[in-house]
C-alpha cells in the first residue's frame, strides 16, 4: 500500500514557488467561501514520527486564515479524558460549520499502537476499525468534510530524519526515547498501519497518503489536495438546490402496541409510597456512593409525552444523591452553536466523569421523536439515527456507564386532566406551552414513533423501561426500584 509513497518524488523550488503563490491565494479564497458553507472541514494528519507532521500543520495555519482554524494536538489523555469513552475527546472539539478543524493524533492513534504493542488482539483492533468508519461515515453524513493525509517515509530514510532531528540542538526535543523504540518496531508498524488505511480508507472519508521524503512535494501535495477537495465541495454545496420543505407524513400507531397495552391504572397508596420513597432514597444514596470506587458512572434518560411526571421523577432521584456528583441536562431546541456541529455533539459533550450521574431530561432521542414528527430534520436523518444512537449507547455503555431509559406513559384523558390543572395554578402555568397544545394534536403520530423508537433502540446495554405514569406514586417508585436494581446489578 505504500509502495508509491517510497519513490522518491521531489519538487523544484521554481516549480514550488510558482504554484505555493497560487495555492495559498486559492485556499484562501475557498476558505472565505467555507466561512458561509453548511459544513465545516476535519484535516487529520497522522503517519510515521520524523515525516514532518507538525511541519504540514504549522504550513496549513501559515498558508490559511489562522482565526477560521482550530487546531488540536492528542497526545496522552488528561485524567478529564480519561473518565470519560475515548472518543469524547475528540467530539468535544468537532469543528462547527464554516470552519475547520485539524487533529494532530487521532482517534487512530490508539489502536495502532497498542496493537502493534500487544495490548489488543486482533478481534478487537478489527472492532476499534469498524467504530471508526462507522464514526466518519456519521460525520459525513452530518455535513463534515473529513480529509485524512497519511505522511510516509520508508525505512531508511526515517532512521536517517530522525538522526538529524536529534543531532539539530533545535530540535533534538523533538526525538524522544519512545520513537526510538517504535522505529525499532517499523515493521509492525508499517503492517498494522497499512490494514488499519485499507479499511478505513472509504467514499466518505479516503486516505491520501503522502511521500514524505521532499519537503516541497509533501507540501505540494498535501496543500493541493485540501485544495481541489474543498473546491469540489463547495461547488457541489453552492449548486445544490434547497430542496422545498416538505410536510412529513404523519405515522398511525398500532391497534394495540407496547404503549396503548400497558395498565395505566396501576396505583400506589400514599402511606407505601412514603414508606417505599424512603427505603429506596437510603438504597440509591448508597449505591450512587459505591460508583467512583467501581469506575462506574450512570446515565438516566427521561422521554414521555408532555405533563408525564418527567421532573417529579427526577426531583425523586437528585433528591437521594449528593447534589456534587450529579447534573440534570434538559434537552430544548438546539442552540446556533448545537445546529452548527453534528447532531450528538450536545450530548457527548454532557457525558459524566467517573462516578457521576448525569440525567438527561429528553434526550438525543429527539431526531427520532420531535424532530421526526415535525419535519425538522429528514428522513434519512431519523432514519439512520437509529443505528448511530445504538452504536454511541454501545460505546459509552462498554466503557462502564450504565444507561438505561425511561418512557413514561400517560393517557390523553390523564393529560388534558393534568394540562387543566397548570392552567389554573399559577406555580404551574410555566410548565404550559402554546406547543404542548399542538403537540396533544398529534398524539397518535407520537405514539407511533414512540413504538418504533423502543423497539429499534432497546438493547440489553441500554434498554427502555415503559413506566405506567397515570398515577405519580407508582411512577416515581417504578423508577426509583429499576435505578436500584441496574446499580446493584453493575456494581455487584
Amino acid at each position: 500500500m505504500f509502495e508509491a509513497a517510497e519513490l522518491g518524488t521531489s519538487v523544484d523550488k521554481q516549480t514550488f514557488s510558482r504554484e505555493a503563490a497560487r495555492i495559498r491565494a486559492e485556499l484562501l479564497e475557498a476558505q472565505k467561501r467555507l466561512a458561509q458553507a453548511n459544513f465545516s472541514v476535519l484535516i487529520i494528519v497522522a503517519g510515521v514520527e520524523g515525516a514532518g507532521k507538525p511541519e504540514t500543520v504549522n504550513l496549513l495555519l501559515e498558508w490559511m486564515d489562522a482565526r477560521g482554524i482550530q487546531t488540536h494536538a492528542f497526545g496522552v489523555p488528561s485524567d478529564e479524558e480519561r473518565e470519560r469513552p475515548n472518543y469524547w475527546r475528540y467530539w468535544r472539539v468537532l469543528p462547527p460549520k464554516g470552519r475547520i478543524g485539524i487533529f494532530f493524533g487521532s482517534w487512530y492513534t490508539a489502536p495502532i499502537v497498542d496493537h502493534v504493542l500487544g495490548e489488543t488482539s486482533h478481534a478487537e483492533f478489527d472492532l476499534a476499525l469498524d467504530e471508526i468508519v462507522a464514526l466518519e461515515r456519521m460525520l459525513s453524513q452530518e455535513n463534515v468534510l473529513v480529509l485524512k493525509f497519511w505522511m510516509h517515509l520508508p525505512k531508511k530514510a526515517q532512521k536517517k530524519r530522525l538522526k538529524a532531528l536529534a543531532a539539530d540542538r533545535n530540535t533534538r526535543w523533538r526525538v524522544t526515547k519512545l520513537d526510538w523504540k517504535f522505529f525499532k518496531q517499523y515493521d509492525a508498524f508499517r503492517e498494522c498501519s497499512e490494514q488499519a488505511l485499507r479499511k478505513t480508507s472509504t467514499g466518505e472519508a479516503p486516505w491520501h497518503i503522502v511521500d514524505a521524503s521532499d519537503e516541497r512535494y509533501r507540501s505540494l501535495t498535501v496543500t493541493r489536495t485540501l485544495l481541489e477537495t474543498l473546491q469540489k465541495r463547495l461547488q457541489q454545496s453552492e449548486n445544490k438546490p434547497k430542496a422545498p420543505a416538505e410536510k412529513p407524513p404523519l405515522p398511525k400507531p398500532d391497534k394495540v402496541n407496547v404503549i396503548n397495552r400497558l395498565d395505566l391504572s396501576v396505583s400506589l397508596s400514599d402511606k407505601k409510597y412514603k414508606k417505599k420513597l424512603l427505603k429506596l432514597s437510603g438504597r440509591l444514596a448508597r449505591l450512587t456512593r459505591r460508583l467512583y470506587e467501581k469506575n462506574r458512572s450512570l446515565i438516566v434518560v427521561f422521554e414521555g409525552p408532555d405533563a408525564a411526571g418527567k421532573g417529579g421523577a427526577i426531583r425523586r432521584l437528585t433528591g437521594a444523591m449528593d447534589a456534587r456528583n450529579y447534573q440534570v441536562i434538559s434537552i430544548a431546541a438546539p442552540t446556533e452553536e448545537e445546529r452548527a456541529h453534528p447532531y450528538l455533539w450536545r450530548f457527548w459533550r454532557h457525558l459524566p466523569r467517573l462516578g457521576r450521574v448525569t440525567i438527561f431530561d429528553r434526550s438525543w432521542y429527539g431526531r427520532v421523536l420531535v424532530e421526526r414528527i415535525e419535519g425538522f430534520c429528514s428522513q434519512a436523518e431519523w432514519e439512520r439515527a437509529y443505528a448511530e444512537i445504538n452504536a454511541f449507547e454501545e460505546q459509552i455503555a462498554r466503557f462502564g456507564i450504565s444507561v438505561v431509559k425511561f418512557w413514561l406513559a400517560i393517557s390523553t384523558e390523564e393529560q388534558l386532566r393534568r394540562f387543566k390543572d397548570r392552567e389554573t395554578t399559577p406555580y404551574k402555568q410555566y410548565k404550559l406551552t402554546e406547543e404542548d397544545w399542538r403537540n396533544r394534536d398529534k398524539w397518535g403520530a407520537y405514539e407511533a414513533a414512540a413504538c418504533d423508537m423502543i423497539e429499534k433502540t432497546s438493547t440489553e446495554l441500554a434498554p427502555w423501561v415503559i413506566v405506567e405514569a397515570n398515577e405519580k406514586l407508582h411512577a416515581r417508585i417504578k423508577v426509583l426500584t429499576t435505578v436500584c436494581g441496574l446499580l446493584e446489578k453493575a456494581l455487584g
